[in-house]
């Protein structure tokens, strides 16, 4: 059995789905592991490395593809890449069929199975294949990180002989995996922090993490049996407006990761909101690349209204490759190792199995 990965688009991922120490496991597991030149030497990780693992390196991405039974990526491979797949191939990786339906349809004609990781079902026996949680908890800390860079206050509490500097207050919007880092993040560089999500469920960890749940008066639980957000109600929308608006006029700090899976962002934060924020107060918007939570939002640039500073990037794990790497690299080997059936050496697409069943797009 092959297995198989190239080097991602640079200008656009930075991280891979193969690492050294992965490879090596690939390798115990009976795979021929095969990689572009180059895959890992941005990060750290010389060809070198995978050689005296047994990787076999190519230059030529035509050659890692062709042949190969198994090919994991980030995102989808190019158009030219694409073209190369053919019948039983296996492609897996983020592949956001919403956005890439036609081209991930067209290979499906071609009978070729291709996974989207972000479809895996919230049941125990996949949390070790999550990379929806593994991403989102380094970019919840990452966007922490970068918005008290861009502040231009101390975080902290800070008593001096010439006065006290009082904490910065951090508001989280959306209290999932990438919320959750982010108020504990925050929380230990000693700002306090507020936190808001549609689902009730998540009061009780915002607390648990020192952070106060900002409540919506006569509110609905908002879950999918998923467990991820779904959409609110007109109602809800307006008492969760009034509320954030008069919160925000006394906030610092805030860091939106509100999302709907497969949906445009929510918007949340409005123009009026933003207007009576304090100059000088910083908003940083995970949910950029989908639209945004805030009216503002515009990917990769920092925008200023009314003195206050709007951040969102197409891509912050970029700023974490590594971290980002070693996640997602474990996260994917789990998933190829429920996908492979060790005593016959191949792909088993039991479809029986919920994992397989709810990743495989059709």
């Amino acid at each position: 059995m092959r297995i198989a990965s190239v080097l991602e688009n640079q200008k656009v991922e930075k991280r891979i789905a193969i690492t050294p120490e992965i490879a090596k496991k690939y390798i115990s597991l009976g795979f021929k592991v095969i990689l572009s030149e180059n895959y890992g030497e941005h990060l750290g990780f010389k060809d070198s490395n995978y050689k005296e693992l047994g990787v076999e390196i190519s230059s030529n991405d035509a050659e890692v593809i062709i042949g190969t039974n198994i090919i994991v990526q980030l995102g989808l491979l190019s158009d030219e890449n694409l073209s190369l797949l053919k019948e039983n191939q296996n492609l897996v990786g983020v592949l956001n069929p919403y956005a890439n339906k036609e081209k991930i349809e067209n290979l499906s004609k071609k009978n070729i199975n291709v996974f989207s990781l972000e479809m895996l079902p919230r049941i125990t026996r996949a949390q070790s294949m999550d990379i929806l949680s593994s991403q989102a908890n380094l970019a919840g800390y990452k966007a922490v990180i970068e918005s008290f860079a861009n502040f231009e206050k101390a975080v902290p509490m800070m008593m001096t002989a010439a006065g006290t500097i009082p904490a910065a207050k951090v508001l989280v919007v959306g209290a999932g995996v990438a919320g959750l880092q982010a108020i504990a993040t925050a929380k230990r560089m000693g700002a306090i922090v507020f936190a808001t999500d549609v689902r009730m469920a998540s009061k009780e960890q915002v607390e648990s993490l020192g952070g106060k749940f900002l409540t919506v008066e006569g509110s609905e639980n908002l879950e999918t049996e998923g467990g991820y957000a779904k959409e609110a109600s007109e109602e809800f929308k307006k008492k969760q407006e009034d509320l954030l608006a008069e919160t925000l006029k006394k906030i610092d700090i805030v860091i939106c990761t509100a999302l709907i899976p497969g949906k445009k962002a929510p918007l949340i934060i409005k123009g009026p909101m933003i207007d009576n924020m304090q100059s000088g107060s910083v908003i940083y918007d995970l949910a950029a690349i989908q639209g945004g939570n805030t009216e503002f939002t515009e990917v990769d640039k920092i925008v200023i209204k009314n003195g206050v500073k709007i951040m969102g990037e197409t891509n912050i794990l970029n700023k974490l490759p590594v971290s980002a790497s070693n996640l997602y690299s474990k996260n994917v080997f789990n998933f190829v190792s429920n996908l492979y059936d060790k005593e016959n050496k191949k792909i088993n697409i039991n479809l029986e199995d919920e994992i397989i069943e709810k990743t495989l797009i059709k």
